[in-house]
């Protein structure tokens, strides 16, 4: 009987150590260590940057951080990331979430998930007034600078297959290089163009930004992927701030017409209809 029961136990333990291990819940890691690491780029106004002031990061993406985090219980940690260190860094587990300048595209997709939602904007150029441009069409044959590691080449390719595209670490660079005449447009977020311009001072009457988008983007706090544990809460903090109006107070806080972006309406909402 003793015999048998020492064989059946070992059984059971042979059972349980040849079990797959549990997948530990990222949500759950992050309560216990009671701090969210978010990573963030710091380098584009206003969706993160260092106050020349205070030296500290701030920005609308900023703001998202510290809602999410104050949602979740736990103090936000942010960490600068470059544009191209986005993904890697979340998927090796250097940073929890990402609220860094975030386009979901079909590729990314693939690589990490979503949250709903945060910004809505569009892709244009920057072009001088020299250069007697007036169409994203015309930029056929020529140079124009862009970021590295965003969308952004890829779509101006695809909108004029016959630009050539350099690409930069920064949006300061990429407008410097413009500046200097290494290129005759500069592709970027709207957004992103016009808070390149605010910092221009009476140089930015040299530039125009065409009318014409190059692409509709969708930005949004990036997650790694099979953590729907923590992909729920983030989103249900969004949607709470959606159904405060903290979301709109805080878009209008960074680029409303009182700001240097000078957006007059807020035609998105964090809710999941959006393309």
């Amino acid at each position: 009987m003793i015999r048998k029961f020492a064989q059946a136990a070992s059984f059971a333990l042979t059972a349980l150590l040849t079990l797959p291990a549990a997948q530990a819940d990222q949500l759950d890691d992050i309560r216990a260590k009671g701090e969210i690491v978010i990573g963030v780029l710091g380098t584009a106004e206003p969706y993160s940057f260092i106050d020349p002031q205070s030296r500290q990061l701030v920005g609308y993406e900023i703001d998202l951080g510290n809602e999410v985090a104050q949602a979740l219980g736990v103090k936000p940690v942010f960490r600068q990331i470059a544009v191209a260190a986005r993904i890697p860094s979340l998927q090796q587990g250097h940073v929890d979430i990402l609220a860094a300048a975030l386009a979901r595209i079909p590729e990314r997709e693939q690589q990490i998930d979503f949250s709903l939602p945060t910004f809505v904007t569009g892709q244009k150029v920057l072009v001088p007034h020299r250069t007697g441009l007036q169409h994203v069409a015309e930029l056929d044959g020529r140079k124009v600078v862009t970021i590295k590691g965003g969308t952004q080449e890829d779509n101006i390719k695809a909108a004029v297959p016959g630009v050539t595209v350099v690409s930069f670490d920064s949006a300061p660079q990429a407008f410097l290089a413009l500046q200097q005449g290494k290129a005759e447009g500069f592709v970027d977020d709207e957004s992103g163009l016009i808070g390149v311009l605010s910092k221009a001072g009476p140089k930015a009457k040299d530039y125009v930004i065409l009318p014409e988008r190059v692409s509709t983007t969708t930005v949004g706090i990036g997650l790694r992927k099979d953590e729907p544990a923590l992909r729920t809460a983030v989103n249900e903090a969004l949607s709470a701030l959606e159904q405060d109006g903290k979301a709109e107070s805080l878009f209008f806080k960074w680029y409303g017409p009182e700001t240097r972006h000078g957006f007059t309406q807020r035609d998105f909402r964090f809710e999941a209809s959006q393309p």
